[in-house]
């Protein structure tokens, strides 16, 4: 399990290379929740989201024979976009196993920063499975997206970042698909503050932490459906799942209309453009899941990779389900 010490070391080893992303607040989002909300922006962070920074401590505790070989990874987006900014940094070869319905947004970008790209299934489980061949093939070191302390202790680079912007708060909102993020955040907080909360959110269509969490052991997800690519898990990380037993204090579910409703709610408020991943933070929190009252609360925004097309999609059927609604309510 990583240790708090792990977390210092990758935010100094990361530190020249990785934003240190602003907070935002929102009177509007405040009212709406009953809290006094602070927005971390990781859509700011260096290839769009906060995977940078777990990629980042990872090829930085390479050697340069292991960094000469090329990585290798399986991600639906964000890690491998992350992992191919990284690279091109470090100068050393990545692969990326994406699934077959990666986002185009997404792809195109891993793709910009020179990544070589294979196609793979739909589940984490099959891509994961996939680049770890390619690994014992070619040589290549394999880069797990959220299951190892390195990338776990780089995630949680923005918990210590949150404590010297923010001081104390009272919990922080986290969204779950490997766990990777909220396992390196909630070491960072629970270690540093007393009496902070962790809450992890999730799709309701793509919920094994919340299942797993629930149950006391891992479980498996077969069927996963939602547009939430960045938290598209089919279970925790061996290593992430005890650090979520161990630190989280609940895990909160948005349904796929409450986490597009966030993501027009970020842009037309706040002028922040947030990927559904991002967002299911701020749905908990303007859809009543999240249980406080009266708090200071920090809501993770964890990317902000977004496909422009499905945005403008998600836009009009966000503002023709606010017309109807308003129609219905005028004519009782």
């Amino acid at each position: 399990m990583i240790t708090l010490q792990d977390v210092r070391n990758a935010k100094k080893r990361i530190a020249q290379f990785a934003h240190a992303t602003p907070t935002f607040s929102s009177q509007t989002l405040n009212m709406i929740s009953g809290n006094s909300v602070f927005l971390k922006a990781e859509n700011l962070q260096k290839s769009g989201s906060f995977k940078f920074r777990g990629a980042m401590n990872f090829l930085l505790s390479l050697n340069e024979k292991d960094l000469k070989n090329g990585v290798v990874t399986g991600s639906s987006g964000n890690h491998g976009q992350a992992l191919a900014c990284a690279g091109k940094l470090m100068n050393t070869a990545v692969t990326v196993v994406v699934p077959e319905d990666v986002s185009i947004a997404k792809l195109s970008a891993m793709e910009s920063y020179g990544a070589k790209i294979e196609k793979c299934g739909r589940t984490s489980t099959e891509r994961l499975n996939r680049a770890y061949e390619i690994s014992k093939k070619d040589g290549a070191i394999f880069v797990p997206p959220f299951d190892h302390p390195w990338i776990m202790a780089g995630q949680g680079t923005i918990g210590l970042e949150l404590i010297e912007q923010l001081g104390d708060f009272d919990a922080v909102l986290v969204p779950c698909g490997g766990c990777g993020l909220i396992s390196g955040i909630s070491v960072a907080v629970k270690e540093t503050l007393k009496d902070v909360k962790v809450y992890g959110v999730e799709p309701e269509q793509s919920n094994s932490t919340y299942l797993s969490f629930k149950a006391g052991y891992l479980m498996e997800l077969k069927n996963i459906s939602t547009i939430a690519d960045g938290l598209r898990t089919a279970m925790p990380g061996k290593l992430t799942f005890p650090v979520v037993q161990k630190y989280v204090d609940d895990i909160l579910l948005v349904t796929e209309e409450e986490i597009k409703r966030a993501v027009v709610f970020l842009l037309e408020r706040m002028k922040l453009l947030v990927e559904p991943s991002g967002a299911v933070t701020v749905a908990a929190l303007i859809c009543g899941k999240f249980p406080l009252k009266g708090k200071k609360v920090v809501a993770i925004l964890s990317g902000g990779n977004v496909d422009l097309f499905a945005l403008s999609e998600w836009i009009k059927e966000v503002k023709q389900r606010d017309k109807d609604e308003s129609k219905s309510f005028r004519s009782v």
